[in-house]
């Protein structure tokens, strides 16, 4: 307030001042008429007195001073009767707060604590910092448990709302895993009788082969007497068969000692007994193990070769126990890989394995992936991903309108006129940033999505406050 504004106000409460002192002095009535005739039109202009300056868009960005966004758009000023109430003007106690809006004036129930403490009094009163204590009107206090903001408050907290709205949620299973081999695809080379390894091909552990390539030279006496015995008999067969059918005994001998099928073929077609057995590789794949040494003697069953087709790959995830119902053998997966950033590889959950890890509570799968180019190798770490939400719209809110306690789930619906009512929600699906609600709020409603916990405290002082004043009312 100017010196003007005071010495008015002096005079108007003490008279003019004389050689003899004060000469003149107003009456009571007429007193308080000047001081309110004064006072007001001061108190008038120092609301609309600019306090602060805040970002257009509504953003925590303040300035004291005129300021513009990087986009060269200008601070908004907030003026003192915008904003909460302050602290009293020049000394002079500032007006008692006006009821909300609404209509007729409403009851004042009780006055609380303007720092959010405990306290309550039934008559205006100030704390130990001199702030006034906030009026709780009727209709404020039991209003389904809603309470009311100053739209100066909801612009400096940020509070922000979005409509319900139907939206597709995307729910996806996301876990790590491994590449295996598929154990169907596995071959072993190995002998069924005794013999003796003359020459093994150029190819090592590693090295990728072809069906039908050769890979040993082998001297098996017990394979070359059978191969001699079909070789006589395809040479004198009027002589030898007595019945059309009799040569399939040496035949099925050849086959009984595994004999490759181009081989016996060789020895139909030429009529001649081979010295050493040309052993080839029975699939395409990759050489996993060999053991197979030149000169060296084998017994029936010793593994020469492993190979492995990786023509098609497995991967093994470990899925956490409250997901895996939700899986379906057939399901497609979306698999990545550390070694090929930006590439997907496509694949369909083959087994859902029954039996559940007791140390970590997960359920192990198996997906099954075509690997034409041979860029998944055995043991690559992977991440896979299982799209199990419905591609149906459902009403849903964004994940940060919900406040979960774990056993109550709430959104704060916005009821206009800086008014906000507490929900219990019942969730459904989650996934993409929202969740799905089936009960609680209709379709179209604003629930606050920004600064819900702020509300949810001040609903909590609310309910709080409530206590205890109804524990204070009680005899």
């Amino acid at each position: 307030m100017s010196r003007r504004l005071w010495a008015v106000a002096a005079f108007a409460a003490f008279g003019v001042a004389g050689a003899g002192g004060f000469v003149a002095r107003l009456p009571e009535p007429r007193l308080a008429r000047t001081l309110i005739s004064v006072i007001r039109p001061a108190l008038a202009q120092s609301d609309r007195a600019v306090i602060y300056y805040q970002d257009p868009d509504g953003r925590p960005f303040y300035s004291l001073s005129p300021k513009k966004t990087a986009d060269g758009r200008d601070f908004r000023a907030v003026r003192a009767g915008q904003d909460l109430s302050f602290e009293p003007v020049g000394g002079i106690p500032a007006a008692a707060p006006m009821p909300p809006s609404g209509g007729a004036s409403r009851r004042v129930l009780y006055y609380r604590n303007p720092m959010g403490l405990p306290d309550t009094s039934p008559a205006p009163k100030k704390d130990s910092m001199g702030m006034d204590y906030v009026p709780v009107y009727e209709g404020d206090d039991g209003d389904g448990g809603a309470i009311r903001l100053t739209p100066g408050r909801i612009q400096r907290t940020g509070v922000r709302t979005e409509p319900v709205g139907l939206r597709v949620v995307r729910t996806v299973i996301r876990a790590p895993g491994a590449i295996q081999l598929d154990e169907r695809r596995i071959a072993v080379i190995s002998l069924r009788a005794e013999g003796w390894i003359q020459k093994v091909a150029d190819v090592t552990t590693g090295t990728r082969v072809r069906k039908g390539q050769p890979l040993i030279e082998v001297y098996s006496p017990a394979i070359s007497a059978a191969a001699a015995d079909y070789a006589a008999q395809m040479q004198n067969p009027s002589e030898l068969l007595p019945t059309p059918n009799a040569g399939r005994g040496s035949r099925q001998r050849l086959m009984n000692l595994d004999v490759p099928e181009p081989v016996i073929a060789t020895i139909e077609r030429t009529r001649a007994a081979p010295l050493v057995i040309d052993w080839s590789a029975p699939r395409d794949g990759i050489v996993l193990e060999r053991n197979a040494v030149e000169g060296t003697r084998v017994q029936p069953g010793d593994v020469l070769f492993r190979l492995a087709d990786v023509s098609v790959v497995w991967t093994l995830i470990d899925v956490a126990e409250r997901d895996f119902a939700s899986l379906v053998v057939g399901q497609p997966v979306a698999v990545r890989t550390r070694a090929h950033p930006g590439r997907v590889f496509g694949g369909r959950i083959g087994v859902i394995y029954p039996q559940i890890n007791r140390e970590t509570r997960t359920v192990r799968v198996r997906i099954e992936l075509p690997n034409t180019d041979t860029a998944l190798l055995p043991e690559m770490y992977v991440d896979a991903e299982v799209d199990i939400g419905s591609q149906q719209p459902v009403p849903a809110v964004p994940e940060s309108a919900v406040i979960d306690s774990g056993s109550r789930q709430v959104v704060f619906v916005d009821k206009g006129e800086g008014r906000f009512e507490p929900r219990d929600v019942k969730l459904g699906a989650r996934g993409g940033g929202y969740v799905e609600i089936r009960e609680g709020v209709r379709l179209d409603e604003p629930v606050v999505v920004a600064a819900n916990f702020l509300i949810d405290a001040e609903s909590n002082l609310r309910a709080a406050l409530r206590s205890f004043t109804e524990a204070g009312a009680r005899p």
